[in-house]
């Protein structure tokens, strides 16, 4: 029972303890600036409608696919000394041609050049 006491007291002084420095170390900043989301160098209180290039979206989604396919690639190198060296071999070049179809095929449609 006493131990059931003092561990209620323990915990109560413990709330008390972080609500009180949690009231205190409380830093606001009422700035217009300071509490607006930053999105990307956008104004948020501007029109929403403004022209925006598409260009940096195809070009993150191509840097997503090209690194998703770089941690796929991780793992065969674990499997290298307990899997067979010619499946080994085809499994990887095979992945590797694919890989670098895809990036012939990117650049062929020009989703590579920065021009506009």
């Amino acid at each position: 029972m006493m131990l059931y006491l003092l561990s209620m007291l323990i915990s109560t002084i413990l709330i008390i303890l972080i609500s009180l420095l949690n009231l205190i170390s409380k830093k606001t900043f009422y700035d217009r600036e300071k509490s607006s989301p930053f999105e990307c160098g956008f104004d948020p209180k501007a029109s929403a409608r403004l022209p925006f290039s598409l260009h940096f979206f195809l070009i993150a989604i191509i840097f997503l696919i090209f690194d998703v396919e770089i941690t796929l690639l991780l793992p065969l190198i674990l499997t290298m000394k307990i899997s067979n060296i010619y499946n080994y071999s085809y499994v990887l070049f095979t992945f590797i041609i694919i890989l670098l179809l895809g990036l012939y095929h990117e650049w062929n449609q020009g989703a590579l050049n920065w021009t506009n």
